[in-house]
């Protein structure tokens, strides 16, 4: 855990110090670590938060480089594997618990993500909002708001 809190800390630094090819591949090394560390650490909080964070550091870069749909993919990957983890019984009690812990948090990141940058197809299939074509056939041709 704390070869990843060291790159995670290097990433920042560059993030703030405007290296951005720099904090991404800084960023990518901790989320390849945090994936790793995610359900083997004995401390699941850590592990779970390592690889929250990795995923949304990311996420910032992205936004911070005018790439949202790149940021959304970073989210709702973070927030997909958490809801895997929680109906996966082969999984410890424990991680599941602490899996729906952050869940909330990614939840509420997606939500406030969508709310100022919009939808973009894979937070729409994660958060299960109807397609164009399901709202049509819902509406039967009809004019719907």
């Amino acid at each position: 855990m704390e070869h990843w809190k060291h790159i995670i800390e290097a990433g920042n630094r560059c993030f703030r110090d405007g290296d951005w090819v720099q904090a991404r591949e800084l960023y990518l090394q901790a989320l390849a670590e945090a994936q790793v560390l995610f359900g083997r650490w004995h401390e699941h909080n850590m592990a779970v938060a390592a690889f929250v964070i990795s995923h949304h550091n990311l996420a910032d870069l992205h936004l911070t480089l005018g790439q949202p749909e790149e940021a959304a993919e970073n989210l709702c990957a973070s927030h997909e594997r958490l809801l895997q983890t929680l109906g996966d019984a082969q999984q410890p009690q424990a991680l599941r618990d602490i899996a729906m812990h952050h869940s909330r948090r990614t939840y509420i990141e997606l939500l406030q993500f969508i709310a100022e940058y919009g939808a973009f197809p894979r937070t729409d299939r994660l958060l299960g909002a109807p397609s164009r074509r399901q709202q049509h056939l819902a509406c039967n041709g009809r004019h719907c708001h």
